[in-house]
């Protein structure tokens, strides 16, 4: 297992080196989920399988297609040729590639472990829970704050601003006066 941690490793820091030096969003995105995938499997090799699965189930799942997401919401270029862009091989070579080395890595390293099995300490999800929430429930709390406050800046910064547009529901002051005198009237 522990040449499983050290190549895991390797293709997480390679992963996310490709995350902060691409240009596009939706590719940088492909990169940091073959990130998240590999940090699990240093999790696994460590045997810390429950925070193995939360890697997969809670960030190379939820977080990423928030993520996913957010990028597509922002995005107002045209859509169609970049749909197609975005579906040819050169886009998918690196993360699959990546994604490729990760799984012979999991498969040498689950076909190693002798018939015995893995060995380690169960930890159910409750205890998990009680020691994430009950002295760092502030922490946890203000992170996610943090997180909707940087979803609510990207949203107002990507947004495209037309001349005379208006950015609340309500209804200019000119066309409250006009609409007050249509009543009247």
């Amino acid at each position: 297992m522990e040449i499983a941690f050290y190549l895991a490793g390797l293709i997480a820091v390679a992963a996310t080196i490709r995350v902060i030096t691409h240009t596009n969003p939706v590719h940088a995105l492909l990169y940091l989920i073959v990130s998240l995938l590999a940090i699990s499997a240093v999790f696994f090799s460590l045997g810390a399988y429950f925070a193995a699965a939360l890697e997969i189930i809670v960030y190379a799942g939820a977080i990423m297609v928030l993520f996913v997401f957010v990028v597509m919401m922002l995005n107002l270029g045209n859509v169609q040729q970049q749909e197609r862009d975005w579906m040819k091989p050169t886009v998918w070579i690196g993360p699959g590639l990546l994604s490729l080395a990760l799984l012979v890595v999991l498969i040498v390293a689950i076909r190693s472990v002798s018939d015995q099995g893995i060995s380690g300490e169960m930890v159910d999800a409750k205890a998990v829970g009680i020691s994430l929430f009950g002295p760092y429930v502030l922490a946890v709390e203000l992170a996610s704050m943090l997180l909707l406050a940087g979803l609510v800046v990207a949203f107002h910064i990507g947004r495209e601003h037309k001349p005379g547009e208006v950015l609340s529901n309500a209804p200019a002051s000119g066309e409250m006066a006009r609409r007050k005198s249509e009543e009247q009237a």
